[in-house]
């Protein structure tokens, strides 16, 4: 009997083909939280309650960008540096191996938020897998929606700010978010033209819900931190009014 849960495991094809498989299996081990071990249906249910939310969350988003669309100083090297690692991506072999340890590694950071400990850690450009003490919906689906390589850049930055003053660094602290960011949305969405279980194991709706309303949620908070246009809970609350205003629509439907 394994003394850990199996998280991640996955394998990785030819740069053209993408993955062929990321996986998320459970050997038997401890209890991991409760939420892990609700049924498929009951997590489809859940995730047919969550589609208003999903659906206020687009107009909350577009009303953030048109208040931060003046913030000129940051979306432009943000742009630059997406389309830098646009280009990369378009021409030169997919950094495999780069992919699949963030991938695992965000499952371990996941993981440990939840008390869980690591086993097992293996990443290479054909694999990599994880073994941790526990485990969750949110430790198997955290590598699509939270950009990890983005997150490091950030936090970098902010050290080498407080401690030394690299204010003058921020063009390229934005520059290089914006490649981190393209790089997690552009590998993310290569790896979905496959099954992954990750993915399975939860099911698909309710999967697609967590995953769309953590990539919303990230870019939500990160876009009025970075621009200063507006503040949390301000943008909280435009969330909250137009999945209200999706509700009030849906229930004169009925």
């Amino acid at each position: 009997m394994s003394d850990g849960l199996h998280l991640a495991s996955c394998q990785t094809g030819l740069p053209r083909e993408g993955f062929n498989r990321f996986g998320f299996r459970l050997d038997s081990g401890p209890p991991f939280t409760p939420l892990c071990a609700v049924p498929k249906w009951l997590k489809f249910i859940l995730g047919l309650l969550l589609l208003p939310l999903c659906a206020g969350a687009v107009p909350a988003l577009v009303r953030v960008a048109r208040v931060s669309g003046g913030a000129v100083e940051v979306w432009v090297p943000l742009v630059a540096g997406a389309a830098c690692w646009l280009v990369i991506f378009a021409l030169l072999p997919r950094p495999m191996w780069v992919y699949v340890v963030g991938h695992e590694l965000t499952h371990v950071v996941w993981s440990w938020l939840f008390g869980g400990r690591v086993k097992k850690f293996k990443a290479s450009s054909q694999g990599g897998e994880v073994v941790v003490t526990k485990s969750n919906f949110l430790v198997a689906l955290a590598p699509y929606f939270f950009p990890l390589y983005a997150v490091i850049v950030v936090t970098v930055f902010l050290a080498g700010h407080l401690i030394w003053g690299w204010a003058r660094w921020t063009p390229l602290f934005h520059l290089l978010l914006g490649a981190a960011y393209a790089f997690h949305l552009t590998l993310t969405w290569e790896i979905f033209q496959t099954r992954q279980s990750d993915i399975t194991g939860q099911g698909y709706l309710f999967s697609a819900v967590v995953i769309f309303l953590g990539n919303v949620l990230v870019l939500l908070l990160g876009i009025p931190l970075l621009t200063g246009k507006a503040g949390l809970l301000t943008v909280l609350g435009w969330w909250l009014e137009a999945t209200g205003a999706m509700l009030k629509r849906l229930s004169a439907l009925l």
